[in-house]
């Protein structure tokens, strides 16, 4: 049937870019088919969505989407939200510029913040965002620069104090 055979392209399919417009509001995902060559593009009308929408739970809404899953299958949720708070910006009025840096904002990590007191959604979300940057800086095998083993020394400027729990007694435990 029609709708088997679009399963079985869209699972074919490497996602490339994914970008989007704001008139009409959709997603724009470039890929390309693994048989072949050729890139294609896929748009996706963001529906319901408004400038009080979240933008998560509309992002996951577009993943889980029967029509689109197979070919959202390459791209992350956290890509997903980004887009969607862009189109929020747009709907709420502020300029491309404003949106991206809010969303810059939202996306980096406050080495001072005190996780302990963030609500479950909030820790998640910084969670999210910590994996992310961990496997874009991850160096993996196939990697050319990859290095097994690698032992560093560290500068000592000043002499280190030692404490009392590290010093050797005579004592048996």
């Amino acid at each position: 049937s029609a709708l088997q055979l679009s399963a079985r392209t869209a699972m074919a399919c490497v996602a490339k870019k994914c970008g989007i417009r704001f008139k009409p509001p959709s997603i724009i995902l470039i890929y390309e088919e693994k048989d072949k060559e050729k890139t294609r593009q896929r748009i996706m009308p963001v529906r319901n969505f408004s400038k009080f929408s979240d933008c998560s739970i509309a992002a996951e809404q577009l993943k889980n989407n029967p029509r689109h899953k197979a070919y959202l299958e390459g791209v992350s949720l956290r890509q997903l939200e980004k887009l969607h708070s862009l189109l929020k910006g747009h709907l709420r009025g502020e300029s491309l510029a404003e949106s991206l840096e809010k969303v810059q904002r939202e996306e980096t990590i406050d080495p001072e913040e005190d996780m302990n007191k963030l609500d479950d959604k909030e820790l998640a979300k910084r969670k999210s965002i910590m994996d992310e940057l961990f496997e874009k800086n991850r160096k993996k095998k196939d990697d050319p620069d990859f290095i097994y083993d690698v032992e560093v020394e560290f500068p000592q400027d000043e002499q280190l104090e030692s404490c009392g729990w590290d010093v050797e007694s005579g004592e048996e435990v």
